[in-house]
């Protein structure tokens, strides 16, 4: 059993009464997380989503949580205003059944980063566009258990893996290995 130590929760708390569904969460993010920064907004790389449904005036925002590399096992129905919505609208995990919270080219989970930066954000930007506050950013303090980390480049190949196999992704790594020595090579001559 590992060892208590002190730790700052980050969390987005939604508030689904004062959502309008304007979506300037998702534009936000996927703008922020383009590459180069600002450069273009595409909502499938956004680590926020909004569940609409407007005709009922329901509009649920939920960020990207942790990679489960398997499939949950409940299928749970739930009932809002009179429309049936599966479990999985509501999970906030990147998982293999679906295709929600995934990097649109490379299939790599997205998981919300709370837009930490440098310099360092005062909340995350999803919550400073919100212009009905329905979303609140809130910290606290919780004791957890010290656990050992993945680190992104792991948690990127084990998901590469979990969808590819291993020998594809070790046959794709060799190769761009190779064209790497090749550039080079090219380059001292």
């Amino acid at each position: 059993m590992g060892e208590k130590k002190k730790k700052i929760v980050k969390t987005i708390k939604v508030d689904v009464d004062k959502c309008n569904g304007c979506r300037a969460c998702e534009m936000i993010c996927s703008a922020f997380h383009a590459s180069p920064k600002y450069s273009s907004n595409n909502p499938a790389r956004s680590r926020i989503r909004l569940i609409r449904e407007p005709l009922k005036g329901l509009y649920l925002p939920v960020y990207a949580g942790e990679y489960t590399p398997a499939e949950c096992a409940g299928r749970d129905k739930y009932v809002i205003d009179g429309k049936e919505y599966d479990e999985c609208d509501f999970c906030r995990a990147s998982c293999p059944s679906r295709d929600v919270f995934k990097e649109p080219d490379s299939g790599l989970p997205l998981k919300c980063d709370m837009c930490e930066d440098d310099p360092p954000q005062e909340k995350p930007l999803c919550v400073q566009w919100c212009i009905h506050d329905a979303l609140t950013y809130e910290e606290r303090e919780e004791e957890v258990e010290e656990e050992v980390e993945q680190e992104e480049m792991e948690i990127g190949l084990e998901s590469l893996v979990d969808k590819f196999g291993l020998q594809k992704v070790m046959d794709t790594i060799a190769r761009m290995s190779q064209k790497g020595e090749n550039s080079k090579a090219k380059e001292e001559v």
